[in-house]
């Protein structure tokens, strides 16, 4: 009677899968109403993900549906592109949960670094310390200076400008960073060496960095500030 049951019900999943993507497939309006159909289940589907890792945002009201509804449209398209991937292996719906478990984490991370904890005061870095340089020195540091914060807003990310400017230009200790952010140190450090790298890269398009590592004095370009030592035994 079990194994009865059992192919039973194996039986109605097939035809429920089959109905699916038949529907996803066919024609403009067969294929609008599968998508009609499908979505509602997404959006519950989103709400439930959304709740589930949006606890340390403290996600509710307007935030929480709208990275719901956009993690179901992100879930749906993707769907329809791969729906010929779906070998029947599970329930069609079970298939789908996956792509907006997906779309609700990569959500729910880019909004968690637009609302990060960590403050940065626009006016720290024109008050960067300038390294002990003499006054003729000062202007070439502070050009450079300029490029790196140009890089910082147009080749850096929106998750790696936050690390890099609470930690290189703050001075916010690693640890404390980590705490603010809900983040490990391990993420941080990961952050940090993606930005300097790209920093990197664009102060020696832009001239003011050689492809040998030489580079002229700027408290922020490695993501530390200057030490007297290191000024005085260059390596």
């Amino acid at each position: 009677m079990a194994l009865a049951q059992q192919e039973v019900n194996a039986a109605a999943i097939a035809a429920e899968n089959a109905l699916w993507v038949s529907a996803l497939t066919a024609g403009t309006a067969e294929r609008d109403a599968g998508v009609e159909r499908l979505y509602p289940i997404l959006v519950k589907f989103g709400y439930a993900e959304a709740r589930r890792h949006g606890a340390r945002l403290q996600l509710e009201g307007p935030e929480l549906d709208d990275i719901a509804h956009q993690a179901a449209a992100d879930a749906t398209m993707t769907i329809c592109r791969k729906v010929d991937t779906f070998r029947g292996d599970c329930r069609f719906t079970t298939w789908a949960y996956r792509f907006v478990a997906r779309a609700v984490s990569s959500k729910i991370n880019r909004h968690f670094w637009q609302r990060c904890a960590v403050s940065v005061d626009p006016d720290k870095w024109a008050r960067l310390p300038d390294g002990g340089l003499v006054p003729e020195e000062q202007a070439e540091a502070h050009d450079l200076l300029r490029a790196v914060r140009r890089a910082c807003t147009g080749r850096l990310t929106e998750r790696q400008r936050t690390v890099f400017e609470a930690v290189a230009v703050q001075g916010t200790p690693m640890s404390h960073a980590a705490g603010q952010l809900g983040c490990t140190q391990n993420a941080l450090y990961k952050a940090m060496f993606d930005a300097r790298r790209k920093l990197r890269k664009a102060l020696i398009e832009g001239g003011h960095l050689e492809i040998s590592g030489r580079r002229r004095s700027c408290p922020v370009e490695a993501g530390r500030r200057p030490s007297k030592e290191s000024e005085e035994n260059p390596k």
